[in-house]
């Protein structure tokens, strides 16, 4: 916590008149009297009896910051405007919003708080909340590019920079992260997770969680509350189409989709958001089986239930209420404190609470809760804590922080396919020639969703690969064509650019807005015009490395699929061109793993490693009759989950399980050899996948148990050791309670989720 003098100290800023009149609101001294940030529940509970029926309304009612900061216009579907701020503050002074999001920095923050604190009835501070999805004004990769380095620390420290960068601007709550499994790559929303396994989602949510948050507590002023999002299955989307029903069974709810909740929970987020789909029929938003009987009930979370945006509204549209007034009090019942941007509770609580419809106990409840994560965040002992023009400035960007963007984005870039080891390149002696509609401009890099990133302050392709090449001037650069279009003689100059070079790199992929929110897609695959481009290159016999610029597994095809040397780099931030030349050039080795399976065909979709065996499953080999298969495509993934490729050559050599039997109460110790026979030091990602033969409830053919990251150097065999417990091969038995059961288990210790690797059964006793 800060001193208390940390308010007089900013006395010259916010003006005397207005620290007097906090320093005696009623707020202020209700809750100065509690501890730890005022979070005494009797402190609380004399504060909300102060307040009016309205007032409590106006507390539960989270709006859009009027003025916007960044991209927060354009990426809202109704946005405010700076001329409607006064009318914001007006808002303000009345009691009638409890907090705004995705605003415009501290000195809009500043203005807010003034008069929240100084010229409300009550002065509650304001709580300012942000979008801050992977990064703020230094951009890290998108998160499901960075749950490919299957590294936690990383997720942690990226996590934490964030944090630090936004809290600097005023930023005390974060909608972040989200943890959402995501099977569907048709589904554009799947690059805010990470990806489609839950022991990885839960490993990043754990991550992500304890970064933002902070592991000071939540008064720190670099810290801000985390956000589990969407709660709960929206990856599930019916046809990977974005806010579409879901309708999964409670098994596969509790064995895949909550998990990743749990743990976030279990790192103690402080708020949860409700998802806009429906589950089995009842919208999430007032799913009160979802949002009481679990989330409350079940698992005893006690924090801040958030809707998403206006997803009170869409009850409407869902066709599960009848009104605005209906749906306000259907989400509020079903266990939605606070109501984002609708205006729903503003309107209609306070008529709803007269009318007896809903309980004034519930009313308090859900104000408490929003007072509660205030006094936690440490408002009301100091509202401006996060508020400060002057550290906004110094935090943000800093060299620290691009330094670790750049470490960030090489350990996000998976190595598909490299023949002949064509990579790495050698840094002088050969002319290279980058084409294609991502190589250079400081512009589709940062990626999609982020609201104060800006990809003018991105570093491209042609700019990275000339500060590390030794001679910049081998480089040269041509578009080719457009993202979905052609370039009037752009192919003409890409050919001719390809014949006069000894290496192309082939810059290829989605553009920002074809990934994320609201953009599903139909066909995963490069654009036409894009193809047109990569095939005519490809007619010139020169290697050919290809970069992917994409936001979600892609189905590759003809001279994209065929190229020798292929890279998955996704949306790297900040520092993106100076990451990829990195890895181009040998100055770091390729680490990441794929976090979701590329298909060879868009129709494979819902593709994912851990599937269930059918009753008439194709065995290895062609394809027989009347057995499991597409006529199109194979039973697998063109790039399974896990997949990477190093600079060096990886050999998994030896299996040692010893007596390979697990009692009740014992552990089964799992050694694997692995090898680096190539002459480039390399970090290999052991995995340990483990499938239950015969259960009373069908098990998916793998699911992965654990990893590991080792470095290996030229020559080095190393040995890797994982711990596998009677718990680890626990599921939910047919009474919908946890179960484990003898029998037989196959195990692989292996580089991907469709490799051999080294692999023997083993008997659960």
């Amino acid at each position: 916590m800060q001193p208390r003098s940390s308010v007089s100290r900013r006395a010259i800023i916010l003006g005397a008149g207005a620290v007097a009149a906090w320093a005696s609101s009623p707020a202020r001294a209700l809750l100065a009297q509690a501890g730890d940030g005022g979070t005494a529940s009797a402190d609380l509970d004399a504060l909300i009896a102060k307040m009016t029926v309205e007032e409590k309304a106006g507390q539960v009612t989270l709006m859009a910051a009027a003025w916007a900061g960044g991209a927060a216009n354009a990426l809202n579907p109704t946005s405010p405007s700076k001329s409607s701020f006064q009318q914001q503050l007006a808002d303000v002074r009345r009691g009638r919003v409890g907090g705004v999001f995705n605003g415009n920095g501290a000195e809009m923050a500043r203005q807010m708080q003034l008069v929240a604190t100084g010229k409300s009835r009550l002065k509650i501070p304001l709580i300012f909340a942000a979008d801050v999805i992977h990064g703020f004004r230094t951009v890290f990769p998108m998160p499901l590019a960075e749950a490919g380095s299957f590294d936690p620390a990383l997720a942690e420290q990226t996590a934490r920079i964030a944090a630090v960068e936004a809290t600097a601007a005023g930023i005390d709550w974060n909608f972040a992260p989200m943890v959402d499994i995501a099977r569907d790559q048709r589904w554009g929303r799947g690059i805010e997770g990470a990806g489609e396994d839950v022991l990885l989602g839960r490993i990043m949510a754990d991550a992500r969680v304890r970064g933002f948050q902070g592991r000071s507590g939540l008064t720190a002023d670099d810290a801000m509350a985390a956000c589990a999002k969407h709660f709960a299955a929206y990856g599930a989307a019916e046809g990977g189409l974005d806010y579409n029903s879901v309708d999964v069974s409670e098994r596969t709810l509790r064995e895949i989709y909550f998990p990743s909740f749990q743990a976030a929970l279990d790192a103690q987020a402080a708020t949860v958001m409700a998802s806009f789909n429906e589950l089995s029929g009842v919208p999430a938003t007032a799913n009160h089986w979802l949002l009481t009987d679990i989330l409350r009930r079940q698992w005893k979370f006690d924090g801040l239930v958030v809707s998403d945006y206006t997803g009170d509204f869409e009850l409407i549209d869902h066709g599960f209420a009848a009104d605005e007034r209906e749906a306000a009090k259907l989400a509020f019942l079903a266990g939605v404190d606070m109501s984002m941007q609708s205006g729903f509770y503003i309107r209609h609580l306070p008529d709803l609470v007269k009318a007896g419809d809903v309980p004034v106990a519930r009313l308090d409840e859900a104000v408490r809760r929003v007072l509660a994560l205030k006094a936690k965040l440490g408002l009301f002992d100091d509202p401006f804590r996060r508020i400060d023009p002057k550290r906004e400035k110094q935090r943000v960007r800093t060299p620290q922080h691009l330094e670790v963007a750049r470490d960030a984005a090489r350990r996000s870039i998976v190595l598909l396919k490299n023949e002949k080891d064509l990579l790495p390149l050698p840094r002088s002696g050969k002319r290279i020639a980058l084409i294609g509609p991502f190589v250079q401009g400081q512009r589709e890099l940062i990626g999609p969703w982020n609201v104060y990133g800006t990809d003018a302050d991105a570093v491209d392709l042609l700019s990275g690969m000339r500060a590390v090449a030794s001679d910049p001037q081998s480089i040269v650069a041509v578009d080719g064509s457009g993202i979905e279009k052609p370039i009037a003689g752009g192919i003409e100059a890409a050919v001719s650019a390809a014949h006069n070079a000894d290496i192309v790199i082939l810059a290829i992929g989605e553009s920002q807005k074809m990934s994320g929110e609201a953009q599903s897609r139909t066909d995963i695959t490069i654009p036409v015009a894009q193809m047109a481009l990569a095939e005519a290159v490809a007619q010139t016999g020169k290697p050919i490395v290809v970069l992917l610029r994409h936001g979600r597994a892609l189905a590759l095809h003809g001279a994209v699929k065929e190229a020798p040397a292929i890279l998955a780099t996704w949306f790297l931030g900040s520092m993106s061109g100076m990451a990829i030349a990195d890895i181009l050039f040998g100055v770091a080795s390729p680490s990441a793993r794929l976090p979701c399976s590329f298909p060879y065909e868009s129709g494979q979709e819902p593709l994912y490693y851990a599937h269930k065996n059918t009753g008439r499953p194709n065995p290895p080999g062609p394809r027989q009759d009347y057995k499991t298969h597409y006529r199109e495509a194979p039973n697998a993934a063109l790039y399974p989950f896990g997949h990477g490729l190093t600079y060096g050559e990886i050999v998994y050599t030896k299996l040692d399980m010893g007596t390979g039997r697990l009692t009740a109460g014992g552990e089964l110790t799992v050694v694997a050899s692995i090898r680096n026979s190539g002459r480039q030091a390399a970090i290999e990602v052991a995995q340990l996948y483990v499938q239950d033969i015969t259960a009373s409830i069908t098990r998916p053919v793998r699911e992965l148990k654990a990893f590991q990251r080792i470095t290996l150097k030229p020559g080095e065999t190393q040995q890797v050791r994982f711990t596998l417990k009677r718990d680890d091969l626990t599921f939910l038995g047919q009474d919908m309670q946890p179960t484990v059961e003898p029998g037989k288990f196959r195990l692989w210790v292996a580089p991907s989720a469709q490799a051999e690797g080294v692999s023997d059964m083993f008997v659960l006793a």
